[in-house]
C-alpha cells in the first residue's frame, strides 16, 4: 500500500482542524458525530489547537497520514518538529484576511526543508472574501521567503473547510472533499519507495533500504507504558520486540522496542511490525527525545539533528503560603508540584524547569522551581491544566529572558499585526510606540487598518487586555518570535497601582460601590478576601490600602432622606491569562482549582514598607 505523509499548516483560525476533521468524516476516521481532532477540554474550550495530532485516512488504497498543527506562536515548537516528518505540507489561507503572521513563520519553516506546499484558500463562502488578492498575497510571500521555481510554482485548491467541499477551480462543482485528496496523490511522493527521495532537503542522505532508521520528531506519554516517541520511518522495518539503537548527540545506547503502534484515525492500533514510510508510536525506551534516530544496525548514520526554538519567558512556581492556602487544593507540596512539572517535561519539548535545590536560599521568599516557556498563553495552558488536575501554588510576574551575546546585552523580539478600525488606530499606535514598538507598515482596506510593528517581548507583556478594551473588543492581534535583538532599553508600561485589602473578612457592596470610583474591581460582594490581597487597581498613583469589608454605619436615627439604591460595576473577572497580564513585579498570582487571586508577596505593609527601604 502506497503512504502519503502531510501536515496542515496554518495561522491561527485558519480553518486546520475543522478541514482535518472533515477530511475524517468522510473517510471514515471517526466514528462518532461530534467528535473532533481537538480533544483537549482546553482546545475545545478555547477553540485553537494546542498539542499536534496524527490521524491517518484512506482513500484509493493509499494511506494518507495526517499531522494537525497548532497555530499559535506560543506553540511554535510542535509545528517544527513535525515538518521534518513529513513530505509536503498543506498551507491553509483565510481568503479575507490573506497571509497572516504565523503563515509566515510555518511558510519559512517548511521552505527551509525544502518541502513544497499545496496551497489551499479556505472560507471562499466568506461574504469579505477575496481569492485573487489572497492568492497573489500568497505568491509575493513565497518570493519574499525565498521559494525556489519549483515552490513557488504551488498547486491551489480552493475550500469551504466548515462544509467539507473542496474545488480544484473556482466555478467547479463539489460535493466533497476529494478534489484535495487527488491532489494530495498527484503531487506528494510515496513514502514507502525506496527512502532518500521523500525525505527532505536537509534530511536527504544516501539510506540502505534494507537497514530499519527512523527518526522521533514527538513524544507522548502513558500512566502504564511510560515515555513513549512518535517517529517517522524512513527505511527498512520497524519490529516489535526488536533490539535497537538510539543515536543522539550524546552518543549511543541500546534498547529494545516493547510496543508498537500505528495510526487508524484518531486511534492507536498495536502491530507487530511497520514498514518505512510510516508514522508510528513505539514505547520502550523511557530516555529517548525528540531528533534521535532509531536503528536497528549501529553502523547506520544518524539523521540531522532537529533544533526547537529557544523558551523567551521565564517565571517561578511556588508553593502557595497565603491565608487561604490549602482549602481548595488536593496537590500543594513542593514534592508534588516538582512531580507534575517532571511529568510535563517527558512531552512538553518547548518548556524548560531548572530544578535547583539551592534556589531561595537568600531567604527573600520561599524556594521555587524556575519555569522556562514560549509565551505567556504557553505558560498559562500548562497552568490551567495543573489546576484542573486538583494542583494549587502560585506563581511571579513572567520576565523576558535576557542573553549576553558577544558582550551585547539581547532580547526576544516579536513582529506584532494587528488589525484594528481607523478610528482606533491612533490610540493603539501611541501606546505600542511607548512600549518600544518600531512601526513597519500600514495599509488601510475598507476602514480597517493593517498595522506591523519590532516590538520588544518585553513591551508586549500585558498588552492584550489593553488592547482589548482600546479597540472596544474589535480588533485582532497575532505576533510570532522573530529572535533576540539588541536590548531596547527600558519601557514603563503599568501608569496604575494596586488596590490592597488591609483587613482579612468578607467584601460587601457598601465599601466596594466607594472602592469603584478610584478604579478597577476584581472582587464582588461577598467574596473572602485577606491582607494583602490585591483587589482592584487605581487608576492614578500608586498602591492604596483599602478596607473592603467596612459596612455602612447603622444607627437607630431616623434618616431625613431615603437611602440610595447601590450599583456595583461589573468586576475584571481575573483568569490566569488576565492575572499574568496586570499582576506586578512585587506580586504573586495565587492559583487554586476553584479560584484565582492576586496577592502581594509581602502580604503587611509594614512588610512591605521594610523589603521597598531595604531595596533603595
Amino acid at each position: 500500500m502506497e503512504i502519503r505523509n502531510i501536515a496542515i499548516i496554518a495561522h491561527v483560525d485558519h480553518g486546520k482542524t475543522t478541514l482535518t476533521d472533515a477530511l475524517m468524516k468522510q473517510n471514515g476516521g471517526f466514528q462518532d458525530e461530534g467528535t473532533s481532532m481537538d480533544s483537549n477540554a482546553l482546545e475545545k474550550e478555547r477553540g485553537i489547537t494546542i498539542y499536534s495530532k496524527n490521524t491517518s485516512i484512506y482513500y484509493k488504497n493509499t494511506k494518507i497520514n495526517i499531522v494537525d498543527t497548532p497555530g499559535h506562536a506560543d506553540f511554535g515548537s510542535e509545528v517544527e518538529r513535525v515538518l521534518r516528518a513529513v513530505d509536503c505540507v498543506l498551507l491553509l489561507v483565510d481568503a479575507a484576511e490573506g497571509p497572516m503572521p504565523q503563515t509566515r513563520f510555518v511558510l519559512k519553516k517548511s521552505l527551509e526543508l525544502g518541502l513544497k506546499p499545496i496551497v489551499v484558500i479556505n472560507k471562499i463562502d466568506k461574504p469579505a472574501a477575496n481569492i485573487a488578492k489572497a492568492h497573489d498575497e500568497i505568491l509575493e510571500l513565497f518570493f519574499e521567503l525565498g521559494a525556489t521555481e519549483e515552490q513557488a510554482n504551488f498547486e491551489t485548491v480552493y475550500a469551504i473547510g466548515r462544509e467539507g467541499k473542496a474545488f480544484r477551480k473556482m466555478g467547479d462543482e463539489s460535493t466533497d472533499l476529494s478534489p484535495l485528496l487527488d491532489v494530495i496523490l498527484e503531487k506528494v511522493p510515496d513514502a514507502s519507495v525506496s527512502q532518500g527521495a521523500s525525505l527532505t532537503s536537509l534530511s536527504r542522505m544516501p539510506l540502505d533500504s534494507s537497514k530499519m532508521s527512523a527518526q522521533v520528531f514527538n513524544l507522548g506519554y502513558d500512566n502504564f507504558l511510560g515515555r513513549m516517541a512518535v517517529a517517522r520511518i524512513y527505511s527498512g522495518e520497524m519490529n516489535s520486540g526488536g533490539q535497537i539503537f538510539v543515536k543522539g548527540e550524546n552518543g549511543t545506547r541500546s534498547g529494545k522496542i516493547t510496543k508498537l503502534f500505528s495510526f487508524e484515525g484518531i486511534n492507536r492500533k498495536e502491530t507487530d511490525s511497520a514498514t518505512s514510510g510510516d508514522i508510528v508510536l513505539l514505547a520502550g525506551i523511557p530516555d529517548i527525545y525528540i531528533g534521535e534516530t532509531i536503528c536497528e544496525d549501529e553502523s547506520v548514520e544518524p539523521l540531522p539533528h532537529i533544533a526547537i526554538d529557544e523558551p523567551t519567558l521565564s517565571l517561578n512556581f511556588l508553593v502557595n503560603d497565603s491565608p487561604f492556602a490549602g482549602k481548595e487544593g488536593k496537590f500543594v507540596t513542593s514534592r508534588q508540584i516538582k512531580e507534575r512539572l517532571e511529568k510535563e517535561l517527558e512531552i512538553n519539548v518547548g518548556l524548560k524547569v531548572d530544578f535547583s535545590q539551592d534556589q531561595g536560599k537568600n531567604r527573600t521568599g520561599p524556594s521555587f522551581f524556575k519555569v522556562y516557556g514560549r509565551g505567556e498563553l504557553h505558560i498559562a495552558i500548562l497552568l490551567e491544566n495543573m489546576r484542573r488536575e486538583g494542583f494549587e501554588m502560585q506563581v511571579s510576574q513572567p520576565e523576558v529572558i535576557i542573553k549576553e551575546k558577544d558582550g551585547v546585552k539581547t532580547e526576544p523580539f516579536e513582529e506584532l499585526v494587528i488589525d484594528v478600525p481607523m478610528e482606533s488606530s491612533g490610540g493603539v499606535i501611541e501606546k505600542i510606540g511607548k512600549r518600544r514598538g518600531i512601526m513597519k507598515d500600514m495599509v488601510e482596506k475598507h476602514g480597517i487598518a493593517r498595522v506591523v510593528f519590532d516590538i520588544p517581548t518585553r513591551g508586549f507583556l500585558g498588552f492584550r487586555g489593553e488592547f482589548i478594551i482600546d479597540t472596544k473588543g474589535e480588533g485582532i492581534m497575532s505576533s510570532r518570535v522573530t529572535g533576540f535583538r539588541e536590548y531596547a532599553g527600558e519601557i514603563k508600561k503599568r501608569e496604575y497601582g494596586s488596590m490592597v485589602s488591609m483587613v482579612h473578612g468578607k467584601a460587601v457592596a457598601f465599601s466596594l460601590a466607594n472602592l469603584q470610583e478610584r478604579g478597577i474591581l476584581y472582587i464582588e460582594h461577598g467574596t473572602e478576601v485577606y491582607e494583602g490581597m490585591v483587589i482592584g487597581n487605581v487608576l492614578k498613583g500608586d498602591d492604596m490600602s483599602v478596607n473592603p469589608t467596612k459596612g455602612k454605619q447603622l444607627t437607630n436615627m431616623r434618616a431625613s432622606g431615603t437611602d440610595e439604591a447601590i450599583t456595583l460595576n461589573p468586576v475584571f473577572v481575573l483568569s490566569i491569562e488576565r492575572g499574568l497580564e496586570v499582576m506586578n513585579g512585587d506580586e504573586y498570582l495565587e492559583i487554586t482549582p476553584k479560584s484565582v487571586r492576586l496577592r502581594k508577596k509581602f502580604l503587611t505593609e509594614i512588610d512591605r514598607k521594610k523589603q521597598t527601604s531595604k531595596t533603595e
